[in-house]
C-alpha cells in the first residue's frame, strides 16, 4: 500500500474537526515534515486562525516517532488533549493503519498525592502529622476546597488539579500536593501503586504524542534527571512565552518564611547541636532582609556574603545530621523526614549558588507588601542552557503567531540560543525560520492608530491627556474596548477615573474576579470594557463585537529598575551590541505583537489597535516597533479613528438588532 501524502492527511484531520484548509497551514505542515525528515530545527510563525496546532501534529504523527509538544498555556493543553488529538488520531487511523497513543505529563505538584490527602501533612509547629481535613473548619473556605478534594480524589482518573471544576486555592491544593523533592518515591510509599504521578508518567512512557508544559521542559533540561521520556521530535507551541518560563524555573529565591519552615521542619529530626546551629543562621540572614532595600547587588555585601556561608553550612550539617525523630510515637516518619529535607536542600542549594556567585547570575533583592523582602538570582542569559539542552539530539520546531520582530527572526533566534539564521559553525545548531502569514486581511479588517499629539509619557507621570483621548475612543466605539496597561497602577488609575467619567460603559478591572469570569463577562456585553495589565496581553481569545478596540497605554519596554532586565542589556553593551534593541525593544515588541493580535480573532472581525505614546510615531526604534506588529491600515489621524470606531459600531450594533429581529 502508498503511503498516505501529507495533503491527504492534512485534508482528513482538518475535516475531522470541522475546520477549512488554509494555505499557510499547508506550507506549515510541509516545513514541519521537511524539519522533522532531515532532523534540522524550524521556527514557524503562523498567524491568528492558521490552525497551527494541526499544522504541527499531522507531520507529527505521519512521522511515527515519539513526539513531545510543550505548550505554555493551560487552554491550549486541554484544547489539545481533549479535542485536537483524539479527533486527528480518529481522522488518520484509516489512512496510517494505526491509531497513535497520546498522554498528558505535568510536574509532580500539578497532581493529587494520595499519601498526602490519607496520612496527612507534616506539621511545622509540633510532632507528626495532622490532619488536614480536621484542622480546616468544615465551615470555612478552606475547609470546604478540602472536603471537596477528598470527594473528588474517589471519582478522578488522573488526579490532574486541572481537571477539577470549580478550581481550589493553591492553599488548600498545596495541603493535597508534594513537589517532587517532598515525594517518597513510588516504592516507598504505601500509595506507590496508584499514584495519579506515576501512572501519568507510565502513560508517556507508551504514547507517541506527550503533551506538557514549557516548565516541566524547564526542567527536563536543567536538572539533568530526564523527566519526560525518551522523544526524537520536540515541538515548542506559544514559543514566544519559553525564555521567561525557563527563567522562571531557573530563578533561586531566599525568603526568612521560606528558611524559618525549614529550621521548624529539620528541628525534631536532628541533634540539638546542629538545629541550633541552623536556628542561629535563620536569625542572622532575617535580621539583614529587614533592611534589604530593592534593587540589584552587583557584588554580594560582605555581611550578606557571611550570613549565606553560615545558612550553607547549617544547612550541610542538617542534611548530614538528619536521622530518626527523637518521638517514638511519631507516625509515618518517612514523610516527616523527606520533608524537612526538601525544605533545607532547598535553602541549601540557592544559598551556595549565592555564594558561589556566578558571573552568568543576576542577583538581587525584592521587596513585596504582603511577603516582605525576599532574595533572589536567575541567570543573566538561558540561550546557552537552550542551545545545549533543547537543540542537541532532537529536531526543534518553535511556533506561535509572534516570532518575527522587526521584520525577522534574529531576536527571537538569539534568545535561543541560535546563531543569525543560516550562519554556518560547528556549534551553532542548524535552523530556518517561515512565515506562513495568516488567512485574515490586516489592512482591511484593522486599524493601527497612534495617538501623536499626546505628550510623551513620562515615568509614573500624571497623564491626564491619554485618559481624554482613552474617553473618546470608548465613547466612539460604543464600549467594545480591552485596555492593556503598562503596570497596574495605570490599569487601576484609569479604570477609577473611567467608571465615573462615562458611567454609561460598564469596565472591567483585571483582580477583581478570575482571569476566566473578566474575559466570560467581557465577551458577553458588547458594552463592557475590560482592563488590565501582562497576562491580558495574551490570554485574552475574544472574536466578534464584544472586542473592537485594543488600546495599550504606552510601549511597554521593562521598568528601568528591572534588575534582571538593566543587567541583560548592560552585558549586551559591554560585548559591543545595542542592549536598547537587544532586550527592552525586543521585549516590547513580543509584548505589542501579542497585544494587537488580541483585535483579529476571526474573518469577520473588525476594529483599531490605538497605541496611546507618541514614540511609535516619533522614535527610531519605532519602525522596528510597527514592523512586528500585524500590516494594519496606519493613521495617526485622531478625527479619521473616532469616525471609524463609530462606523464599526454602529455596523456591529445594526446586525446585532438583525439578529434578535
Amino acid at each position: 500500500m502508498t503511503k498516505p501524502s501529507l495533503p491527504e492527511l492534512l485534508h482528513a484531520a482538518v475535516t475531522a474537526v470541522g475546520g477549512t484548509e488554509r494555505p499557510g497551514q499547508v506550507a506549515m505542515a510541509e516545513a514541519v515534515a521537511e524539519a522533522i525528515d532531515d532532523g534540522s530545527h524550524l521556527l514557524v510563525q503562523a498567524g491568528t486562525g492558521t490552525g497551527k496546532s494541526l499544522g504541527y501534529l499531522v507531520p507529527a504523527l505521519a512521522h511515527g516517532e515519539r513526539v513531545v509538544v510543550a505548550t505554555a498555556t493551560l487552554a491550549l493543553q486541554r484544547q489539545l488533549v481533549e479535542r485536537d488529538l483524539p479527533r486527528t488520531v480518529e481522522a488518520l487511523h484509516p489512512l496510517l493503519r494505526r491509531r497513535p497513543e497520546f498522554a498528558m505529563l505535568k510536574g509532580r505538584s500539578n497532581y493529587l498525592c494520595l499519601h498526602r490527602l490519607h496520612e496527612g501533612v507534616p506539621q511545622d509547629e509540633e510532632e507528626g502529622l495532622f490532619d488536614q481535613f480536621e484542622a480546616a473548619a468544615p465551615t470555612s473556605k478552606l475547609g470546604q476546597d478540602l472536603l471537596r478534594l477528598r470527594d473528588w480524589s474517589d471519582e478522578t482518573e488522573t488526579g490532574d488539579r486541572d481537571d477539577l471544576t470549580p478550581g481550589v486555592s493553591d492553599r488548600a491544593w498545596s495541603q493535597v500536593s508534594v513537589s517532587s523533592r517532598e515525594c517518597l518515591g513510588a516504592t516507598k510509599c504505601a500509595y506507590g501503586a496508584e499514584c495519579f504521578a506515576e501512572m501519568a508518567r507510565e502513560r508517556a512512557k507508551l504514547a507517541e504524542v506527550v503533551v506538557t508544559n514549557h516548565a516541566l521542559l524547564a526542567i527536563d533540561a536543567i536538572e539533568g534527571a530526564p523527566v519526560l521520556p525518551q522523544h526524537e521530535v520536540l515541538i515548542v507551541d506559544e514559543a514566544h512565552e519559553l525564555v521567561s518560563r525557563v527563567t522562571g524555573v531557573a530563578t533561586g529565591e531566599l525568603t526568612p518564611g521560606q528558611v524559618n519552615r525549614a529550621v521548624r521542619r529539620a528541628a525534631k529530626l536532628v541533634n540539638e547541636k546542629a538545629a541550633d546551629q541552623l536556628q542561629t543562621a535563620a536569625e542572622g540572614f532575617e535580621r539583614l532582609m529587614e533592611l534589604a532595600l530593592p534593587g540589584r547587588l552587583e557584588d554580594i555585601p560582605e555581611d550578606l556574603g557571611y550570613a549565606l556561608m553560615a545558612l550553607r553550612d547549617a544547612c550541610r550539617t542538617v542534611i548530614s545530621a538528619i536521622g530518626s525523630t527523637r518521638d517514638k510515637s511519631v507516625q509515618d516518619e518517612d514523610a516527616i523526614r523527606k520533608q524537612a529535607l526538601a525544605s533545607v536542600e532547598n535553602v541549601h542549594d540557592v544559598a551556595e549558588r549565592i555564594t558561589n556567585g556566578s558571573e552568568w547570575d543576576v542577583v538581587w533583592y525584592e521587596r513585596h507588601d504582603r511577603f516582605g523582602a525576599s532574595l533572589r538570582v536567575a541567570p543573566m542569559s538561558v540561550s546557552g542552557l537552550l542551545r545545549e539542552k533543547l537543540f542537541a539530539d532532537r529536531s526543534v520546531v518553535l511556533t506561535s503567531a509572534t516570532l518575527k520582530l522587526g521584520g525577522d527572526f534574529n531576536g527571537v533566534g538569539a534568545s535561543l540560543g541560535l546563531g543569525p539564521e543560516g550562519a554556518e559553525g560547528d556549534d551553532l545548531p542548524q535552523w530556518k525560520g517561515v512565515d506562513v502569514g495568516s488567512p485574515f486581511d490586516y489592512p482591511r479588517q484593522g486599524i493601527l492608530y497612534v495617538a501623536r499629539h499626546l505628550a510623551r509619557p513620562a515615568r509614573d507621570g500624571d497623564r491626564a491627556d491619554m485618559l481624554d483621548e482613552l474617553t473618546e475612543l470608548i465613547q466612539a466605539a460604543g464600549g467594545r474596548t480591552l485596555g492593556l496597561f503598562s503596570s497596574m497602577r495605570a490599569a487601576q488609575l484609569a479604570a477609577e477615573e473611567l467608571r465615573s467619567r462615562i458611567p454609561e460603559f460598564p469596565i472591567l478591572l483585571q483582580g477583581e474576579e478570575t482571569l476566566g469570569e473578566l474575559i466570560k463577562n467581557f465577551a458577553a456585553d458588547p458594552r463592557t470594557c475590560l482592563f488590565g495589565t501582562l497576562s491580558l496581553w495574551q490570554g485574552v481569545d475574544v472574536p466578534g463585537p464584544s472586542c473592537q478596540l485594543v488600546v495599550m497605554d504606552k510601549i511597554p519596554f521593562p521598568r528601568p529598575d528591572d534588575p534582571l532586565m538593566s543587567a541583560r542589556q548592560k552585558a549586551v553593551e559591554e560585548a559591543g551590541g545595542n542592549g536598547f534593541m537587544a532586550v527592552a525593544a525586543t521585549h516590547a515588541a513580543l509584548l505589542m505583537a501579542q497585544g494587537a493580535g488580541r483585535l483579529v480573532r476571526a474573518s469577520g472581525d473588525r476594529g483599531v489597535v490605538a497605541v496611546l505614546d507618541q514614540r511609535l510615531a516619533t522614535a527610531r526604534y519605532g519602525s522596528y516597533l510597527k514592523a512586528s506588529l500585524p500590516d494594519f491600515w496606519y493613521t495617526t489621524d485622531r478625527n479619521q479613528v473616532r469616525k471609524s470606531l463609530a462606523a464599526i459600531d454602529a455596523a456591529a450594533k445594526q446586525a446585532e438588532a438583525e439578529a434578535e429581529a
